[in-house]
């Protein structure tokens, strides 16, 4: 265990509070005790009471204990780690940061940065943000003039820690955010090797949108006796987001129906469209753009960094009515007033369906989710159905929606071709290449008669003797 604590251990407390559409006004910022400075910039952004997970959560962090959150997507576990932390920073000039806070991608490195820069435009705090896909001498370069707070990528985090450029001696608080995507993104290496890194007295804050095997391992192996704080158990379904699906039978047929309901602008204002992987986000974005044209963009692991910051802040001005992403990318985003979240396919896991639909619906605004499913499919709907104790209405298919019998390859039955070779007792059962060998060729091939002569009258010498007689018949 690289992370060394008291041997006095913390109660282990679980919170659980109510669904997040719950209103919330029972407490506000100023209920905190918040800074000046600090309720100066919450006045700014026009933020009025905090939302569960930051209630709950504010106390702890301040107390030094370490920290476990589990909440939803949207429920403001961004806010809730950054106000404390800035509370009990405090100014200095040291180039190495007292703050490391780590993020599984690139976007949501930018959104906390930004975020902190929001919260601290009051007070003397110097934040940078370190991600991979730019030029690492340029960050380099940016980490030598210092930073109080850094928000990293794991991977480029590693690799600046490496090269000497970046210590991580003065770290007094670690913040780990959706470590669930990271650890399915395989950052675990780079975690672990960055634990033995910090500085073994620190404490360490953990959210989770989700509480997986793995998640529960890397809590049990770094973090000691930490308090857990759980917001709205996963898998409540969100009361003011109304769900429907549709019974669909291949891709193509998704397609079209999507072209039919999406043709709607007033009601489908602002659609995030979930893609169960990079290539079908490729595919189905090629298969609408030429209907939607200029307002589709999409953005996934593969795209380059301009090109995703770009796309994102299209979506997020009103320029893309629609955006298809992976759930890996749009997890931690800030994207608002979505009105309706499209599911194009039943994701394996049925937690992942939560956070997707969490995206609509948000600060107490109606939202909509729509749930596109093939006969395949079938499985993983009853099971999210099962998670959240609430059936999807079934909506019927238009039929203005033409049913498509083109497959992609994915969906093409596999042809499994007869062994034209197949042996009439079986595969194994000896075939026509082991039948016995004829008498003549059982032969052992000898060397030829003069090698055999030879041999026989020089014998290999076993004994001084048998050598000295060799020796006389060749002096002969």
């Amino acid at each position: 265990m690289f992370s060394k604590w008291p041997t006095q251990v913390p109660l282990e407390i679980t919170v659980t509070s109510p669904p997040q559409t719950q209103s919330f006004d029972m407490t506000s910022f100023q209920d905190l005790n918040l800074s000046k400075a600090l309720k100066n910039a919450i006045d700014d952004l026009g933020f009025e009471a905090p939302t569960p997970i930051q209630e709950q959560s504010h106390q702890v962090i301040l107390s030094g204990a370490n920290m476990v959150g589990i909440a939803q997507t949207g429920t403001g576990k961004t806010l809730a780690y950054l106000l404390p932390l800035l509370q009990d920073l405090k100014f200095s000039k040291q180039v190495n940061p007292r703050i490391l806070i780590l993020v599984p991608t690139r976007e949501l490195v930018m959104q906390v940065v930004e975020q902190v820069e929001l919260l601290t435009a009051y007070m003397t705090v110097r934040v940078l943000g370190i991600y991979g896909g730019v030029n690492i001498n340029t960050q380099k370069l940016e980490v030598v003039k210092g930073a109080d707070i850094v928000v990293a990528t794991p991977g480029r985090l590693y690799d600046l820690v490496l090269a000497r450029t970046l210590h991580l001696k003065s770290v007094k608080k670690l913040v780990i955010d959706e470590v669930d995507v990271m650890l399915d993104l395989g950052f675990r290496f780079q975690l672990t090797n960055l634990f033995e890194l910090l500085p073994e007295k620190r404490q360490n804050i953990m959210f989770s949108a989700t509480m997986t095997e793995e998640v529960e391992t890397l809590i049990e192996d770094f973090f000691i006796a930490p308090i857990t704080i759980s917001i709205a158990v996963s898998g409540t379904p969100l009361t003011n987001i109304q769900q429907s699906c549709y019974s669909v039978p291949n891709f193509y047929t998704k397609i079209n129906l999507l072209k039919y309901i999406l043709a709607d602008k007033k009601t489908f204002e602002k659609v995030l469209l979930f893609a169960p992987s990079k290539k079908y986000a490729d595919r189905i974005f090629a298969a609408l753009e030429e209907d939607f044209d200029s307002s589709i963009g999409v953005i996934h692991a593969n795209k380059s960094q301009n090109y995703r910051i770009q796309s994102i802040d299209q979506f997020n001005s009103g320029a893309f009515r629609i955006l298809v992403t992976t759930d890996v990318m749009a997890r931690g985003l800030d994207l608002d007033q979505i009105s309706h979240v499209i599911n194009f396919d039943a994701p394996t896991f049925p937690e992942n369906y939560m956070h997707r639909i969490g995206r609509t619906g948000r600060a107490e605004h109606q939202g909509h989710s729509i749930l596109l499913f093939t006969e395949n499919e079938a499985e993983a709907k009853l099971a999210i159905e099962v998670l959240m104790n609430y059936e999807i209405p079934m909506l019927l298919l238009p039929n203005e929606v033409e049913i498509s019998t083109e497959l992609i390859p994915d969906e093409r039955p596999r042809l499994i071709e007869k062994n034209p070779h197949k042996r009439p007792g079986g595969d194994d059962a000896p075939g026509p290449a082991f039948h016995e060998k004829k008498a003549k060729n059982r032969k052992v091939n000898q060397g030829g008669s003069y090698r055999r002569e030879i041999a026989k009258k020089y014998k290999k010498a076993k004994t001084r003797g048998d050598k000295i007689a060799n020796q006389r018949r060749k002096k002969k």
